[in-house]
């Protein structure tokens, strides 16, 4: 049984990535003065691209779940503030993005995809 969070997380660094190829977040010539903090345990192109399916998957049947994951894995928005945002119970939102981990879990052991 595969670790869906680990698998996600990484998903979520490799979209990083591909989001931060279209702009620089550093303006030039101060890129370096300042230690890059985060560290990226990204996926292969190949299991990102299945994970990614499985997600587009779940923007077409729980469009809500999508958004929580992308704003948890992607962007890197704490549950306590998306339940702040969101005005409501942070068990709430743990719980959804919970189902939203299994829907994508399910999605990849029903491809048998070895990630």
């Amino acid at each position: 049984m595969r670790d869906i969070q680990q698998v996600l997380e990484q998903w979520g660094a490799w979209s990083r990535q591909r989001l931060e190829m279209d702009y620089s977040p550093i303006a030039a010539g101060f890129k370096g003065l300042l230690p890059d903090t985060r560290v990226d345990a990204s996926c292969t192109d190949s299991d990102a691209l299945t994970v990614d399916s499985c997600v587009g998957r779940l923007k077409q049947k729980r469009p809500d779940e999508y958004e929580l994951l992308i704003a948890y894995y992607v962007k890197g928005v704490p549950k306590r503030q998306l339940a702040k945002r969101l005005r409501c119970d942070e068990k709430i939102i743990r719980i959804k993005i919970q189902m939203a981990e299994g829907f994508v879990e399910g999605c990849l052991a029903i491809m048998a995809v070895e990630l």
